[in-house]
Protein backbone atom coordinates (compact mmCIF):
# COMPACT_ATOMS: atom_id res chain seq x y z
CA UNK A 1 0.00 0.00 0.00
CA UNK A 2 1.04 3.25 -1.42
CA UNK A 3 1.63 5.71 1.77
CA UNK A 4 0.93 9.26 1.42
CA UNK A 5 4.31 11.51 1.61
CA UNK A 6 4.74 14.83 3.72
CA UNK A 7 4.20 16.87 0.70
CA UNK A 8 0.75 15.27 -0.37
CA UNK A 9 -0.28 15.45 3.41
CA UNK A 10 0.62 19.26 3.55
CA UNK A 11 -0.80 19.99 -0.21
CA UNK A 12 -4.13 17.78 1.28
CA UNK A 13 -4.71 20.39 4.11
CA UNK A 14 -3.80 23.52 1.84
CA UNK A 15 -6.33 22.31 -0.76
CA UNK A 16 -8.77 21.99 1.98
CA UNK A 17 -8.01 25.69 3.30
CA UNK A 18 -8.65 26.76 -0.35
CA UNK A 19 -11.56 25.15 -0.81
CA UNK A 20 -13.12 26.22 1.85
CA UNK A 21 -11.77 29.66 1.61
CA UNK A 22 -13.17 29.76 -2.22
CA UNK A 23 -16.53 28.30 -1.37
CA UNK A 24 -17.37 30.16 1.53
CA UNK A 25 -15.74 33.36 0.25
CA UNK A 26 -15.53 34.14 -2.97
CA UNK A 27 -18.75 32.63 -4.48
CA UNK A 28 -21.52 34.01 -6.32
CA UNK A 29 -25.27 32.82 -5.89
CA UNK A 30 -27.16 31.78 -9.30
CA UNK A 31 -29.77 29.56 -7.91
CA UNK A 32 -30.91 28.11 -4.88
CA UNK A 33 -28.20 27.50 -2.33
CA UNK A 34 -26.62 27.20 -5.58
CA UNK A 35 -23.25 29.11 -6.07
CA UNK A 36 -20.41 29.59 -8.69
CA UNK A 37 -17.02 29.97 -7.26
CA UNK A 38 -13.57 28.23 -8.01
CA UNK A 39 -13.22 25.86 -5.24
CA UNK A 40 -13.25 23.18 -8.12
CA UNK A 41 -11.18 24.34 -10.36
CA UNK A 42 -8.72 24.31 -6.72
CA UNK A 43 -10.16 20.75 -6.09
CA UNK A 44 -9.22 19.96 -10.10
CA UNK A 45 -5.42 21.47 -9.70
CA UNK A 46 -4.74 19.39 -6.42
CA UNK A 47 -6.33 15.99 -7.41
CA UNK A 48 -4.64 16.30 -10.59
CA UNK A 49 -1.13 16.94 -8.52
CA UNK A 50 -1.70 14.79 -5.70
CA UNK A 51 -4.00 12.20 -6.73
CA UNK A 52 -7.68 10.74 -5.97
CA UNK A 53 -7.23 10.19 -1.94
CA UNK A 54 -6.12 13.88 -2.02
CA UNK A 55 -8.89 15.13 -3.96
CA UNK A 56 -11.50 12.99 -1.70
CA UNK A 57 -10.08 14.83 1.20
CA UNK A 58 -10.43 18.13 -0.11
CA UNK A 59 -13.51 17.92 -1.54
CA UNK A 60 -14.86 16.16 1.90
CA UNK A 61 -13.96 17.89 4.38
CA UNK A 62 -13.55 21.32 2.66
CA UNK A 63 -17.14 21.06 1.51
CA UNK A 64 -18.20 20.56 4.88
CA UNK A 65 -16.57 23.20 6.33
CA UNK A 66 -17.64 25.56 4.42
CA UNK A 67 -21.44 23.90 5.06
CA UNK A 68 -21.23 23.99 8.61
CA UNK A 69 -19.60 27.88 8.25
CA UNK A 70 -22.52 28.98 6.73
CA UNK A 71 -25.33 27.50 9.60
CA UNK A 72 -27.42 25.49 7.99
CA UNK A 73 -25.34 22.49 8.66
CA UNK A 74 -23.83 20.01 6.44
CA UNK A 75 -26.06 19.06 3.16
CA UNK A 76 -24.37 15.36 2.69
CA UNK A 77 -25.24 15.02 -0.71
CA UNK A 78 -23.64 17.90 -2.16
CA UNK A 79 -20.45 17.64 0.17
CA UNK A 80 -20.30 13.59 -1.49
CA UNK A 81 -20.73 14.68 -4.74
CA UNK A 82 -17.74 17.30 -3.85
CA UNK A 83 -15.83 13.82 -2.26
CA UNK A 84 -16.91 12.13 -5.84
CA UNK A 85 -15.39 15.05 -7.97
CA UNK A 86 -11.94 14.68 -5.81
CA UNK A 87 -11.82 11.01 -6.72
CA UNK A 88 -12.95 10.52 -10.12
CA UNK A 89 -10.49 14.18 -10.81
CA UNK A 90 -7.74 12.32 -9.28
CA UNK A 91 -8.23 9.30 -11.46
CA UNK A 92 -9.38 10.62 -14.73
CA UNK A 93 -7.26 13.97 -14.66
CA UNK A 94 -4.00 13.02 -13.21
CA UNK A 95 -1.09 14.04 -15.05
CA UNK A 96 2.03 11.71 -15.34
CA UNK A 97 4.53 14.20 -15.90
CA UNK A 98 3.46 17.30 -14.14
CA UNK A 99 6.04 17.29 -11.40
CA UNK A 100 8.36 17.28 -14.38
CA UNK A 101 7.37 20.13 -16.21
CA UNK A 102 5.86 18.46 -18.41
CA UNK A 103 1.88 20.04 -19.07
CA UNK A 104 1.29 19.97 -23.09
CA UNK A 105 -1.60 20.08 -25.19
CA UNK A 106 -2.18 16.37 -24.57
CA UNK A 107 -2.19 16.80 -20.60
CA UNK A 108 -4.51 19.92 -21.11
CA UNK A 109 -6.91 18.11 -23.17
CA UNK A 110 -7.18 14.86 -20.79
CA UNK A 111 -7.78 17.25 -18.59
CA UNK A 112 -10.55 19.18 -19.64
CA UNK A 113 -12.56 16.49 -21.08
CA UNK A 114 -11.78 14.77 -17.72
CA UNK A 115 -13.24 17.84 -15.78
CA UNK A 116 -16.42 17.70 -18.62
CA UNK A 117 -16.88 13.82 -16.95
CA UNK A 118 -16.19 14.51 -13.49
CA UNK A 119 -18.98 17.07 -12.74
CA UNK A 120 -21.65 15.72 -15.28
CA UNK A 121 -21.37 12.55 -13.19
CA UNK A 122 -20.91 14.51 -9.65
CA UNK A 123 -23.59 16.83 -10.58
CA UNK A 124 -25.77 15.45 -13.12
CA UNK A 125 -25.76 12.26 -11.23
CA UNK A 126 -25.00 11.84 -7.61
CA UNK A 127 -25.79 14.89 -5.93
CA UNK A 128 -29.33 15.17 -7.44
CA UNK A 129 -29.80 11.32 -7.07
CA UNK A 130 -28.62 11.77 -3.36
CA UNK A 131 -30.75 14.93 -2.88
CA UNK A 132 -33.70 13.01 -3.61
CA UNK A 133 -32.89 10.28 -1.69
CA UNK A 134 -31.82 11.92 1.97
CA UNK A 135 -34.03 15.13 1.80
CA UNK A 136 -36.81 14.35 -0.55
CA UNK A 137 -36.28 17.01 -2.29
CA UNK A 138 -38.03 17.71 -5.75
CA UNK A 139 -36.56 15.82 -8.58
CA UNK A 140 -36.73 19.10 -11.15
CA UNK A 141 -35.23 21.58 -8.52
CA UNK A 142 -32.24 19.44 -8.06
CA UNK A 143 -31.37 18.60 -11.54
CA UNK A 144 -32.16 21.83 -12.35
CA UNK A 145 -29.56 22.86 -9.53
CA UNK A 146 -27.31 19.88 -10.75
CA UNK A 147 -27.11 21.40 -14.33
CA UNK A 148 -26.51 24.70 -13.22
CA UNK A 149 -23.63 24.07 -10.80
CA UNK A 150 -22.32 21.22 -12.80
CA UNK A 151 -21.91 23.86 -16.24
CA UNK A 152 -20.59 26.68 -14.04
CA UNK A 153 -18.03 24.32 -11.96
CA UNK A 154 -16.62 23.10 -14.99
CA UNK A 155 -16.44 26.19 -16.93
CA UNK A 156 -14.18 27.43 -13.76
CA UNK A 157 -12.02 24.19 -13.96
CA UNK A 158 -11.63 23.89 -17.31
CA UNK A 159 -10.34 27.76 -17.43
CA UNK A 160 -8.57 28.24 -13.96
CA UNK A 161 -7.65 24.51 -13.00
CA UNK A 162 -5.71 24.29 -16.71
CA UNK A 163 -4.16 27.62 -16.24
CA UNK A 164 -2.95 26.17 -12.66
CA UNK A 165 -1.38 23.42 -13.48
CA UNK A 166 -0.18 24.79 -16.95
CA UNK A 167 1.88 27.42 -14.12
CA UNK A 168 2.65 24.66 -11.95
CA UNK A 169 4.36 22.74 -14.10
CA UNK A 170 6.42 25.78 -15.37
CA UNK A 171 7.73 25.74 -12.04
CA UNK A 172 9.01 22.74 -11.93
CA UNK A 173 12.18 21.74 -13.36
CA UNK A 174 12.80 18.98 -16.58
CA UNK A 175 14.84 16.08 -15.51
CA UNK A 176 16.57 17.01 -18.69
CA UNK A 177 17.06 20.63 -18.21
CA UNK A 178 20.59 22.08 -16.37
CA UNK A 179 18.68 25.22 -15.19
Amino acid sequence: MKTFTIKQIVGTAIGIALFFLFARFVSIPVFANTTLTLQYAILGFFAAVFGPVSGVLIGLVGHALADLSWGWGIWWSWVIASAAVGLLAGFIIKTGKIEEGDFGKTDIIRFIVGSLIVHAVAWGIVAPVLDILIYAEPANKVFTQGIIAGTGNFVMTAIVGTLLLYGYAKTRVKSESLD
